[in-house]
């Protein structure tokens, strides 16, 4: 089998910090976030050309801006959802960037991360954005209702706030489940179910946790992949929950000699995820399931076996950490990856539907 190959199609070099990117659904275009020097935000919109980026739109705000989502917007919309340096939270219209069409006052310090649901035809339930802040809380909003949120999850008023580096979805395969999973700068992870709203399971892992994803938003929680500081990747079986031996059984890999900034699942294979590390480097991986995902302990009660992940391929595209990193959910292989040596990448994975 020969392996995939991860190509540089195409590169630009900006003016600005680059903290974020994200494919524009539907579309051969895509969005990119970040802060001037003078500390201003930007917005800017490119489209694939002959083998090149074309700028396309561009805008400046008020405050810079750290990550967006798509997730909660409707397809005909495809409006994206902001968060900043301020604790603001903004919805836009890419048509009309003049004034966001939904804005809020999310958080008392900067939005580390942000994820959206029910939208785009993916999962059930209404649309819902979850935002992580350095101000210690993780807050669940619902774009058609101003001001207040569905759901806060902040440490109580006697506990020492963590800095929440990370929130995603998952869970949602129908229109009364969700949950939030949220990690912390102190190796915390934490798994809320929005049903019961009620702390689901919580475990540490010793290293501030970079990054979060679930393999799939719309399915009965299957994988969950968690990034972190000190180079360590780690892939959770999400699906059998014994209190007794941890919670959920995972797998660890070392990689990147860095800190692992990013995980993000390809769209149309979730075995296959991407990681991108404070080196510059990526690394493609696949996950393979054990012959039995389910055992019995000592108790006779289930427990779950971790799988194996495999290195596919790994490449250095850039000196800088990556910050942002999205496989276009539309084209198999195609992503986009922005880093801190201001530079937006456009990259093909070959030979993805072989493996």
């Amino acid at each position: 089998m020969e392996k995939p190959q991860i190509i540089l199609y195409a590169q630009k070099s900006l003016n600005y910090t680059l903290f974020d990117c994200k494919w524009i659904p539907y579309s051969a275009k895509f969005v990119v976030l970040g802060n001037h020097a003078r500390g201003t935000g930007a917005i800017q919109v490119y489209e694939l050309a002959s083998g090149d980026v074309k700028l396309v739109k561009e805008t400046e705000k008020l405050k810079a801006f750290k990550c967006g989502t798509f997730g909660a917007s409707k397809v005909e919309t495809r409006h994206l959802a902001t968060g900043d340096f301020d604790g603001n939270l903004n919805i836009w219209d890419l048509e009309r960037l003049e004034q966001p069409i939904y804005s809020v006052k999310a958080h008392k310090e900067i939005i580390n991360a942000i994820d959206g649901v029910g939208g785009l035809g993916i999962g059930e339930g209404a649309p819902e954005i979850v935002t992580a802040s350095r101000d210690g809380s993780v807050k669940v909003w619902d774009p058609r209702q101003k001001d207040v949120p569905v759901a806060i999850i902040e440490p109580a008023e006697n506990e020492t706030k963590r800095d929440a580096w990370a929130a995603c979805f998952g869970h949602a395969y129908n229109s009364h489940e969700r949950c939030v999973c949220s990690g912390y700068d102190n190796g915390d992870i934490k798994l809320f179910d929005l049903r019961n709203m009620c702390l689901k399971w919580e475990t540490n892992v010793k290293n501030g946790v970079c990054c979060l994803e679930f393999d799939r938003k719309d399915i009965i929680m299957n994988k969950l992949l968690a990034t972190t500081l000190e180079s360590k990747i780690n892939v959770y079986d999400m699906r059998t929950q014994n209190d007794a031996h941890g919670g959920f059984a995972k797998v660890t890999e070392k990689a990147h000699d860095s800190t692992v900034w990013l995980g993000k699942h390809l769209p149309q294979n979730r075995e296959v995820f991407m990681t991108c590390g404070g080196g510059g480097s990526m690394y493609l991986w696949k996950y393979s399931y054990p012959p039995n995902r389910v055992a019995k302990d000592a108790n006779g009660e289930e427990m779950g076996v971790p799988g194996t992940i495999q290195l596919l391929q790994n490449v250095g595209l850039s000196s800088q950490p990556i910050s942002g990193f999205d496989w276009s959910p539309d084209k198999l292989g195609l992503a986009v990856s922005t880093s801190f040596d201001q530079t937006v990448r456009v990259i093909v994975c070959t030979k993805l539907n072989s493996i």
